[in-house]
């Protein structure tokens, strides 16, 4: 592993959903909470306060499709205020409402059904986390480059964040050169340290000194 790599994983190489204490594991509450967290992440605002206000909701009940569907629309709205996410708290509380209730009717509360769905193809499983209300191609990407920590088939899962951060500290581009870097199942943890970068410029500075 080079050097600057070694350094980047001690450093910065803790997933998102790691952070917001969500376990990546292939189980249907921690996927549905990984999407929650992609829907927050996915606005204009620090992801150190989508990360606090994605805890406020689990520690409300809504960690699963039927916890999030059972909380009302101002209990939504409570836990986004404890959580800080404020400029956005009421769209926000409605949005995942109805993503809660579309993980229920099309999936049965089941996000492994969706990589069914899309026999396990990451064009078909983009298309398909895009019809959630929220997700967009920023959401598809924060979700998709977690992800490929239990689903192997999304790997490598490169987007354009993570090649920024690549670029900027003189790694490959080239989504195969770049995961050969790592173990298959530190890929997550790489590519969401190399979005840090990418959104950190004093951090990729540090790093190259290594």
């Amino acid at each position: 592993m080079d050097a600057v790599v070694k350094k980047l994983m001690h450093e910065s190489g803790g997933t998102f959903a790691e952070e917001a204490g969500i376990p990546l594991k292939d189980q249907p509450a921690a996927l549905f909470k990984l999407l929650v967290l992609a829907n927050l992440l996915s606005a204009r605002i620090s992801s150190d306060i989508a990360m606090s206000a994605a805890r406020e909701l689990f520690d409300a009940g809504g960690g699963t499709a039927r916890g999030m569907a059972r909380l009302t629309w101002q209990q939504r709205v409570d836990a986004l205020g404890r959580g800080h996410y404020v400029r956005y708290d009421e769209s926000t509380a409605s949005r995942l409402g109805d993503m809660a209730e579309m993980v229920q009717d099309r999936y049965q509360g089941d996000l492994r059904r969706l990589a069914i769905a899309a026999e396990r193809d990451r064009k078909k499983a983009a298309d398909l986390l895009k019809e959630f209300p929220g997700i967009g191609p920023t959401g598809v990407d924060i979700f998709c480059r977690e992800a490929q920590a239990i689903w192997p088939w999304l790997r490598p899962y490169i987007d354009e964040q993570v090649k920024k951060g690549a670029e900027r500290l003189g790694l490959p581009a080239d989504p195969d050169e770049l995961a050969a870097k790592v173990p298959d199942k530190d890929l997550a943890r790489l590519t969401a340290a190399l979005v840090r970068v990418a959104r950190d410029k004093k951090l990729a500075e540090h790093l190259k000194a290594a």
